[in-house]
């Protein structure tokens, strides 16, 4: 007979309801590959179960609450207790991870959270294992399922934001308040937390630039499309000099980098090291069912008996703000002569070369769309600040980030 391991779940939501599905299911394959036969023992929501009473009769704690009160005091009060425990709260993690992860280390127990990033997609488990001994120079996500399926649905329909996203909500991909996915806020929390493992410093999430995708317009998608873009939500964190740049913005991707082809509500990773080149990896990020996997994997891990430590941040790292990027860029003009020649000389005034640009339209719609080479974001910003000084546009510039690197290239 095996061993019970007794779970005790907080929260029975939509993830929480798919993860005790799942334990009932899986529970004899468990059993067969670890010798511990996983069962909820107790669960705690809003109008059932107490937490004294589950604390006494588990071994390994699994929140699926979200938020931070009251689940910080109960992950504190498990860990304490000598309790394993399994997390999906990424703001949990991302603000209060250094002092979770001290008392798991002084109490001689686990605190796994793979499902607190993308979902089902590994990078947690791949960050910590396999590339535990890499230096990390870049990590670029789309971690937000909701922004990535209205993206994906601007692009294939042609529609506009606020139509996509009451599809997505009517769908269930975006909450009735998407504010947080949609600022790029949850992207934020997650990008901090893969910065902590990538580069072992902690980053204030409340301090992370954030650019989301609500001003997005349809003919931005598509006059990039005619020159071979595609728009993403990208969290980004990397190596600049001797600190590092954690941000969170649109950007238009070229086809053969990693990320371009991920449509829909799917998530990916994409890693970069001198060591391996890239590795990318990509799933389903949010969802019940698939959420509550990542969680049973960490569950299975912790009855195998396997170990995973995060040492101590190390003296944070400077943060740089002011870093290179390729830039999209969208301006309405008079359509008169001279006009692209004032744009050519501003651009040339700051140092901005072009890549590419397209015409398009005549009179009231005239529009000039180019993509520019790599420049620091002060000097892009200082242009933008002049371009919008001039006569001839008849509305304010829009810009959007765009990676080079061509990966298929």
């Amino acid at each position: 007979m095996s061993e019970p391991l007794r779970i005790g779940l907080l929260g029975r939501g939509t993830v929480g309801g798919a993860f005790e599905a799942l334990v009932a299911q899986q529970a004899d394959s468990v059993a067969a590959v670890t010798g511990r036969r996983p069962e909820i023992s107790g669960v705690l929501t809003r109008s059932v179960g107490d937490f004294d009473e589950i604390m006494a009769n588990s071994d390994v704690i699994v929140e699926l609450m979200g938020g931070l009160d009251p689940a910080k005091g109960m992950l504190e009060r498990a860990l304490i207790e000598g309790k394993h425990v399994i997390s999906a709260n990424k703001q949990l993690i991302s603000r209060h991870g250094e002092e979770l992860w001290a008392l798991a280390g002084d109490n001689g127990v686990q605190l796994r959270f793979e499902a607190a990033v993308a979902g089902v997609v590994p990078v947690i488990r791949v960050l910590g294992g396999s590339l535990s001994g890499a230096r990390i120079e870049r990590i670029h996500g789309i971690v937000n399922g909701t922004t990535n399926f209205i993206l994906s649905e601007m692009a294939r329909t042609g529609a506009d934001y606020e139509t996509v996203l009451a599809e997505a909500q009517r769908l269930g991909y975006a909450e009735a308040d998407p504010t947080e996915d949609v600022a790029g806020h949850d992207a934020a929390a997650k990008i901090a937390i893969l910065t902590r493992l990538a580069f072992g410093t902690s980053v204030d999430v409340d301090s992370i630039p954030c650019e989301g995708i609500e001003r997005i317009q349809p003919d931005d998608i598509a006059y990039a499309s005619e020159l071979g873009l595609s728009l993403k939500l990208i969290a980004t964190t990397e190596r600049v000099g001797d600190g590092i740049s954690v941000r969170v913005h649109p950007v238009f991707l070229y086809p053969g980098h990693p990320l371009a082809s991920i449509g829909g509500a799917f998530n990916a990773v994409t890693i970069e090291s001198d060591d391996i080149t890239e590795i990318t990896l990509s799933g389903p990020g949010a969802g019940g069912p698939q959420t509550a996997s990542a969680v049973l994997g960490d569950l299975v891990a912790i009855a195998s008996g396997a170990v995973t430590e995060i040492s101590p941040a190390t003296d944070p790292l400077p943060i740089v703000t002011d870093t290179e990027s390729a830039f999209y860029l969208h301006l309405e003009v008079e359509d008169r002569p001279g006009v692209l020649s004032q744009v050519a000389a501003v651009l040339g005034d700051h140092g901005i070369s072009v890549r590419s640009v397209v015409q398009r339209g005549l009179g009231e719609n005239a529009r000039l769309v180019m993509v520019s080479h790599r420049v620091s974001d002060a000097s892009f910003s200082a242009a933008l600040t002049q371009l919008s000084g001039l006569e001839s546009l008849r509305a304010e510039p829009r810009a959007i980030r765009v990676i080079e690197e061509d990966f298929g290239s």
